[in-house]
């Protein structure tokens, strides 16, 4: 088995601070600004940030150079199923455990928690899944 902490973790946290900034900028514009849900702004994040890193993941994260759409789906399953969890998880937590604040703050905490847990199941999903190049 790999080693769980190497520089892939780094470049992956480099890569994820470049996602951070255009997918949580367009998820907290359209939330607050543009007033969409909080479904419809945490999954314009992962819309808008999901090609960039698809690729920087996949050849400077994870040097794979393997082309298949075999791994396009499980990309793909990968940022889903981590996004439902994470957002699916943070969301009900935070409501629950800051039930005295108002909602639109609740939200906002939710949206932040929820990029926290994406990050760690995302991750492992990547690098242990999507492009594992033992399994490809």
């Amino acid at each position: 088995m790999k080693k769980f902490f190497d520089k892939s973790m780094i470049k992956f946290a480099l890569v994820g601070v470049i996602n951070t900034l255009i997918g949580a900028g367009t998820m907290f514009l359209l939330y607050n600004l543009a007033h969409c849900s909080y479904w419809i702004s945490s999954a314009a994040n992962y819309l808008v940030g999901g090609v960039v890193s698809f690729f920087l993941n996949k050849y400077y994260t994870f040097n794979n150079k393997d082309r298949s759409w075999r791994q396009v789906i499980k990309f793909a399953l990968t940022v889903s199923v981590c996004y439902l969890l994470s957002y699916g998880a943070a969301k009900p937590a935070v409501m629950y455990l800051l039930k005295n604040l108002d909602r639109k703050w609740q939200e906002n905490i939710a949206m932040a928690v929820g990029m926290c847990l994406y990050f760690v199941l995302n991750y492992l999903g990547q690098r242990f899944f999507a492009f594992n190049q033992e399994d490809n």
